[in-house]
C-alpha cells in the first residue's frame, strides 16, 4: 500500500477549502473563474491550492486561452477511496 500517496491526498483535502473545491468540481470540470465565484480570496490563492490539489493527484488542469480549466482525476479517486477502504477495513 502506498501510505505516502494516501497521506498526501489526504492532506490535500484536510484544509476547508480545498474539500468545498473539490465538491464543486466533483460535479464536472470548471473554470478557475466559476471556483472563484463561490469563494473570498483572491486567484492566486485558488492557484495555490489548486497547485496542492494537482500535485496530490487529485485534480487535473488544462489550459483555453487564458482561463485554467480544473477536474477530478477519477482514476485517483477511485484508488484513494479503495486505500481508504483497506485502511479503515470496509471492505
Amino acid at each position: 500500500m502506498d501510505y505516502l500517496r494516501v497521506s498526501k491526498m489526504m492532506k490535500a483535502i484536510a484544509e476547508p477549502n480545498r474539500l468545498q473545491i473539490v465538491d464543486k468540481i466533483s460535479t464536472g470540470e470548471k473554470c478557475a473563474c466559476d471556483i472563484l465565484d463561490d469563494f473570498n480570496f483572491t486567484q492566486p490563492t485558488l492557484s495555490h491550492h489548486m497547485k496542492v490539489l494537482i500535485d496530490a493527484g487529485i485534480v487535473s488542469a488544462r489550459k483555453e486561452g487564458k482561463w485554467h480549466y480544473y477536474s477530478l482525476l477519477s482514476e485517483n479517486i477511485a484508488e484513494f477511496q479503495k486505500l481508504t477502504n483497506q485502511i479503515f477495513k470496509l471492505q
